[in-house]
C-alpha cells in the first residue's frame, strides 16, 4: 500500500519536472525563432504578454470554480512583484551590457546565492557531498556554455541585481506557499495580474531603451503574431510548472536540476541548427553536468544531506512546521528531487526511496526565458 503511494508520488514528481523541462525548452526555441527570424526584440513587453495570458487563464479557472478563494497580503505581493520584475529587467540588461560568457557565469552564480539564502533564512545545512555535487554541476555547465568573458562596471551591477533578485524571487515563491498555504494556481492568480500590469506599462519604454525600436512600430505579420500567441500559450505552462517544481522540491534543487534544460537546449541546438558548436569540451561538459545532477539528487536525499537545523527553544528539540519537523520537510523535498532525477534518467531507485516519505506538494513561480 505504502509502496503504491510512493510510486504515485514519484511519478507525480517526475511528471512535474518533465512538464517544466518541456515547456521551458519549448518557449526558449519559440522565442529564439521569434526574435532571430522575425526581429521581435521586445523581450520585456513579451514577458508582460506572457503574464497577461496567464492572468486570463487564472480568471477563467476561478470563474469555473477550479481555483478557490485565497488571501495574499498586499505587502508580500508587492515584494514578490519587485523581485520578479527586477529579475526580468536585470537579466535583459545584463545580457545587453555583458558578454555572453559573463552572462552565463552570472546565471551559474544563482545556485550559490540560493544556497546562501537557505542557510541564512531557513537555517539549512548541506553535507560535504551535496556541496561537491553542486560544484560539479556548475563546472560542467560552465565548460559547456562559458566562452568569452568580459565585463564592465555597469554590466556587473546589472548582473548582481539580476542574480540576487532571481534568487530572492524563487525563495519567496516557496516562502509564500509555505506561510499562506497557497497552491500553484492560487499564487499565480495573485501574482500574474500585478506582473502583467507592471511589465506592460514599463516594458515598451525599457525595450525602446535597450533596442532603440518601438514595439508599436513593429511590422506585425500573421506568422510573427502566431509565434507571439504560441509563446504566450507555452508561457502559461512554464510559469505554472516552475511554481509546481519549487513547491515540490526547493529553490536550490530547482536551480541545480534546471541546468538539465541548458544541456537539452544545447543538444537541440546542435540538432536543428547544425553541429558547428559541437566539440569535445562541450560534450565533456555535458557529461560532467549530468553526472553532477545525479550525484546531487542522491547526496541531498541521504540523511543529513540537506536539512534544516533545529531552532530549539525552551527545551524543545525541534520546531514543527505543518505537522513535520523542519529538517524532515527539507529532506523530503530533496528526496522528491532525487526521485525525479532517477525517473527521468531511467535509473533504478534505492530501496529506501521505494518506501517513500510523505512530503507536502504545493505550488509555483516565474521562470527566466531569456
Amino acid at each position: 500500500m505504502s509502496s503504491t503511494k510512493a510510486d504515485r508520488k514519484a511519478a507525480g514528481d517526475a511528471a512535474s519536472w518533465l512538464f517544466n523541462v518541456v515547456t521551458s525548452v519549448g518557449i526558449i526555441l519559440v522565442n529564439k525563432a521569434l526574435m532571430a527570424t522575425y526581429g521581435y526584440s521586445f523581450a520585456t513587453t513579451l514577458t508582460g504578454l506572457h503574464f497577461a495570458t496567464t492572468t486570463l487563464l487564472t480568471v477563467v479557472l476561478r470563474w469555473l470554480g477550479y481555483i478557490q478563494p485565497s488571501h495574499l497580503p498586499l505587502p508580500d505581493l508587492l515584494k514578490f512583484v519587485l523581485f520578479a520584475n527586477c529579475s526580468i529587467v536585470g537579466m535583459n540588461v545584463s545580457l545587453m551590457w555583458n558578454s555572453v560568457g559573463f552572462y552565463q557565469i552570472a546565471k551559474l552564480s544563482m545556485i550559490p546565492v540560493s544556497c546562501f539564502l537557505e542557510v541564512v533564512l531557513d537555517s539549512v545545512r548541506y553535507s560535504r557531498d551535496t556541496k561537491l555535487s553542486i560544484l560539479v554541476v556548475l563546472l560542467g555547465v560552465a565548460v559547456c556554455t562559458v566562452t568569452d568573458v568580459s565585463v564592465n562596471a555597469k554590466g556587473f551591477v546589472a548582473a548582481v541585481i539580476a542574480v540576487w533578485s532571481t534568487a530572492l524571487q524563487q525563495y519567496y515563491v516557496h516562502y509564500l506557499q509555505r506561510r499562506y498555504s497557497l497552491g500553484s494556481f492560487n499564487l499565480l492568480g495573485h501574482t500574474a495580474p500585478a506582473q502583467a500590469a507592471s511589465l506592460l506599462v514599463v516594458g515598451p519604454f525599457l525595450d525602446y531603451w535597450l533596442t532603440n525600436n518601438r514595439v508599436d512600430a513593429y511590422a506585425y505579420t500573421f506568422i510573427s503574431t502566431l509565434f507571439i500567441v504560441v509563446s504566450c500559450s507555452i508561457a502559461v505552462g512554464t510559469n505554472l510548472s516552475q511554481f509546481i517544481c519549487i513547491g515540490r522540491f526547493t529553490a536550490v534543487s530547482f536551480q541545480v536540476l534546471g541546468h538539465m534544460k541548458t544541456i537539452l537546449v544545447l543538444i537541440l541546438g546542435f540538432i536543428f541548427f547544425g553541429k558547428e558548436g559541437l566539440n569535445l569540451h562541450v560534450v565533456v561538459g555535458m557529461i560532467i553536468a549530468v553526472a553532477g545532477m545525479i550525484w546531487y539528487g542522491n547526496a541531498s536525499s541521504k540523511p543529513g544531506g540537506k536539512e534544516r537545523r533545529s531552532l530549539s527553544m525552551n527545551g524543545n528539540k525541534s520546531q514543527k512546521h505543518d505537522g513535520l519537523p523542519e529538517s524532515t520537510e527539507v529532506d523530503d523535498k530533496d528526496n522528491n528531487a532525487c526521485t525525479a532525477i532517477t525517473r527521468l534518467a531511467g535509473l533504478p531507485r534505492k530501496r529506501e526511496e521505494r518506501k517513500g516519505i510523505s512530503g507536502r506538494a504545493a505550488g509555483m513561480g516565474f521562470i527566466q526565458y531569456w
